[in-house]
């Protein structure tokens, strides 16, 4: 029969089959107070993905959401049907799912995040408890389809292992924690029945030997309050009940003895000993204690055997000649020796690694000083485990209390190192994101990964011609930090082909090799000399790889000592791996955008320079920008022999808009040169051919042509007649140095507008010696100013620079209004009418134009 169910309910269906599954899960469930931690690693996959989202799911019968980064409020904390989740599909699957496009993807489009758009590409990883059952899921997701790199899922298996580590840390010490409570209550209060009373809820937990001691059955205790206040006697009521409440409202301790009165009447005393537990808020959730019947005269020395032997930690007693005078079970167990061994003899005979260590340091400070220690200690082979201690002194000698914390601390520093990584992984992240000059942040790299990853490291570049160059290096230890300066000097130049960095350029794969080998492989003189001073234990080469081909390398250093680990290793291989992405993506945008500004400087020839006028252009590129755009000049002669000045602008700034600027700049061109037309008319035949030719671009121009009349040669005087299509108006300095204040404009429709459109023209007349600008709004426009300010900064720059060469009157146009750096594209033309005596004065410059003697209105 066909399963009609869609893959969420199989897959809930599969997870909800396996019971050992489901109390692994519940067992790694976390508390409120864990939640910090998983935040971090969740918001830390967003940020390093660059994803809107991310979450850490844990799977019981619900989907529990235990953290998460970019959510809505309200939603970390909460449940959700296993049916409608795509965490659920990624721990039912065999590994990582990773999708693309989820509303095309047959396993997840009909789950209700998807169809509802909140999902639109994923990548999850299953979060795998220690016996290997499938717990949950790490996952970040966007709402828009993206591509999911090697890189990408690499980060999130190894973000997914340390939210697994997390959670057993967590686990490890909820566990440990409340064992510990247990048996520190037991210790301070000699009894032998312990209670449990959870706050917020009233359920009250008793021990077999409390419900003996109150004379209940199990089934007929209740579990409230109100039956313990049943058998309490009615006198102590008040006062029990009042010293638990102040215990409850200051998280504090509580102590009382007080009578009971059993089912059969019989009358006995109790005392107990109990402390409150906060939450992270510091209200208290619970209520932990134990009790003791005091009724008859006990021997004290069996009342203390019969509560060390019930408590879950060690105990063992000295003497004040060090030997043991009492063993319970639970040390027989953790130190792996009966009494019957143990019992008389000298603690540092039987166990002599704790000579000269912190063990003997405390215990024979506590013994001097009559102080009780506590401390951490870690005690080697046989026992090969850590251990926390309290040491009470005694006119007897000493008691030791002990429990055995091996896999707290190492869950602890498992965690520990995964943040590390994870910080160095962030941190290169951000560094080579965070510029255009990725050599630069390669060249950082070795501050980032030591002392994380290890004890000295070294980056190595290839230049575009192939030869490897050392750029940088750092050592954990200051004062060799010279001396591996100088070793990554001169290094590369002994270096032979058998080489480990030779080796790795070679191949493209990682090299590792003992200190020693290192050392050997390099010939006699300096660089062997430095080397041996550093003194390596060993070496691991990684390459920066690119696309097709090594961009460098990064050589990690190890210090006699140092534990080489896996994980770490893989972390450095991320590194190099961002870094060598970080190389070739820099490599091939400044390729681009030098291939990219050469084609358009190529479109943007140089200008004529016609009879007794100069002309002079400049480009240049935005700084922030891909350094194409639409931004164009021209300038050339009509048949007729006037002159033509030509500023415009295609909206866009990317290659595309070059492209259109190519094209239309020709057009005009054409059509100018062709008709020996006005400047309306060669507008208006440009608008015309951009609609034949079906051109969809927008774009603004200005056209000036410059004519003379016999007569007006000899006044002295040229006529500028212009048409604008939506861009700024020329700006004229007359030979006096003033700006002219040209008649109120206002520029016609823009190019690919509307063809039809009716185009005007403007005349001005100007004295030889004037100098005319077009320019376009990259010169003016600013981020923080509108455009009025702009043009007033521009005119008050050309009345200050009026009396400079044309040439070096725009550079300085340039750097006083862009800083050399726009924010926009920009381009200029301008021309200067000098003086037409003969000879042509030396102020116009060559002539590299042929002189014209037309019927018509001449050239300037």
């Amino acid at each position: 029969m066909t399963d009609r169910r869609h893959p969420g309910e199989r897959a809930a269906a599969a997870l909800i089959a396996d019971p050992e599954r489901l109390a692994e899960a519940r067992r790694l469930l976390p508390t409120h107070g864990d939640a910090h931690a998983l935040d971090r690693l969740a918001e830390l996959a967003a940020r390093l993905l660059g994803t809107t989202a991310s979450q850490v799911a844990l799977l019981t019968d619900v989907q529990f959401l235990a953290a998460g980064g970019g959510l809505p409020p309200g939603l970390v904390g909460g449940e959700s049907p296993l049916s409608e989740s795509l965490c659920t599909v990624t721990a039912a699957g065999t590994g990582v799912l990773a999708v693309t496009d989820a509303r095309h993807d047959p396993r997840v489009r009909d789950l209700p995040p998807v169809v509802s758009g909140q999902v639109g590409a994923y990548l999850g990883v299953p979060l795998a408890g220690r016996n290997g059952q499938v717990i949950g899921a790490l996952c970040v997701f966007d709402p828009d389809p993206r591509d999911w790199s090697d890189t990408d899922i690499a980060t999130v298996r190894q973000l997914a292992e340390s939210s697994v580590t997390q959670l057993e840390l967590s686990a490890t010490v909820r566990e440990y924690e409340s064992d510990r409570m247990r048996w520190g209550l037991a210790i301070d209060s000699a009894g032998i029945g312990t209670f449990d009373l959870d706050v917020v809820t009233g359920r009250l937990t008793w021990d077999d030997r409390l419900l003996t001691m109150f004379g209940y059955e199990d089934t007929a205790f209740e579990e409230t309050i109100d039956a313990f206040n049943a058998r309490v006697h009615p006198d102590d009521v008040p006062r029990v009940t009042e010293a638990m409440a102040a215990c409850i409202d200051t998280c504090g301790e509580f102590e009382a003895q007080y009578r009971i009165i059993r089912l059969d009447g019989e009358t006995r005393w109790v005392h107990a000993r109990g402390r409150a537990i906060a939450d992270a808020g510091g209200r208290a959730v619970r209520f932990l204690g134990a009790a003791y019947d005091t009724t008859g005269e006990r021997e004290g020395a069996a009342r203390v055997t019969r509560v060390l032997e019930a408590m879950p930690a060690g105990f063992y007693s000295l003497d004040r000649e060090w030997r043991f005078t009492h063993v319970n079970a639970e040390a027989e167990r953790l130190l792996g020796r009966t009494r019957e061994q143990l019992l008389g003899r000298v603690l540092w005979d039987d166990w002599p690694a704790a000579i000269n260590s912190i063990f003997e340091d405390s215990y024979r400070t506590a013994v001097r000083t009559g102080v009780p220690v506590s401390f951490d200690a870690y005690y080697p082979a046989p026992l090969d485990g850590w251990f926390e201690l309290r040491a009470w002194p005694s006119p007897d000698g000493l008691s030791v209390y002990f429990t055995e914390v091996t896999e707290r601390r190492r869950m602890q520093d498992q965690a520990e190192r995964s943040a590390r990584r994870l910080a160095v992984l962030a941190q290169v992240s951000a560094e080579l994101a965070g510029t255009l000059d990725a050599p630069t942040a390669a060249a950082h790299l070795p501050r980032l990964v030591v002392p994380t990853l290890a004890d000295f490291a070294v980056v190595t570049l290839v230049d575009p011609d192939g030869r490897p160059r050392d750029v940088g290096s750092w050592h954990s230890d200051p004062a060799s930090r010279r001396l591996l300066e100088r070793y990554a000097s001169v290094r590369l130049e002994s270096m032979p082909a058998v080489s480990p960095v030779a080796r790795a350029l070679i191949s493209g794969e990682p090299i590792r090799e003992h200190g020693r080998t290192v050392i050997r492989l390099l010939p006699s003189g300096e660089a062997q000399d430095l080397l041996s001073l550093l003194g390596p234990d060993s070496a691991v080469v990684l390459p920066m790889r690119g696309r097709g081909r090594i961009l460098g390398l990064l050589t990690l250093y190890f210090a006699p000592g140092s534990t080489v680990v896996d994980e770490d290793l893989a972390t450095a291989q991320d590194v190099a791996d961002r870094a060598g992405l970080a190389l070739d993506n820099a490599r091939l945008y400044n390729a681009q955008q030098q291939l990219a500004e050469g084609l358009q400087r190529s479109l943007l020839t140089e200008p004529p320079q016609p009879d007794h006028g100069e002309i002079a252009v400049r480009y240049l590129p935005a700084a922030e920008a891909a350094r194409v755009g639409g931004d164009w000049y021209d300038a050339f002669l009509q048949p007729g022999g006037a002159t033509m000045l030509v500023i415009g602008d295609v909206v866009g700034h990317d290659t595309e808009a070059a492209a259109a600027m190519g094209q239309l700049r020709g057009l005009l061109r054409g059509i100018a040169t062709y008709s020996d037309a006005g400047p309306a008319e060669v507008l208006r035949g440009l608008d015309t051919s951009m609609t034949t030719l079906q051109t969809t671009t927008l774009a603004t121009a200005a056209v000036a042509r410059f004519e003379q009349t016999p007569e007006e040669r000899e006044r002295g005087i040229t006529r500028m007649r212009w048409a604008n299509a939506g861009h700024l108006p020329p700006l004229v300095v007359n030979p006096d140095g003033s700006v002219a204040e040209l008649a109120s404009w206002r520029g016609d429709l823009l190019l690919g507008v509307d063809h039809e459109t009716q185009r005007r023209e403007s005349v001005v007349t100007l004295d030889r010696g004037a100098t005319v600008l077009l320019y376009t709004d990259g010169l003016v426009e600013r981020r923080d100013a509108d455009l009025d300010a702009g043009l007033v900064r521009l005119r008050d720059t050309l009345i200050e620079l009026a009396d400079r060469p044309l040439e070096e009157l725009l550079d300085e146009v340039l750097e006083r209004l862009v800083q050399g750096r726009p924010e926009d594209d920009v381009a200029l033309v301008a021309v200067r009418l000098h003086r037409q005596d003969l000879p042509r004065p030396a102020e116009a410059g060559p002539n590299d134009v042929p002189p014209t003697v037309p019927d018509e209105p001449a050239t300037t």
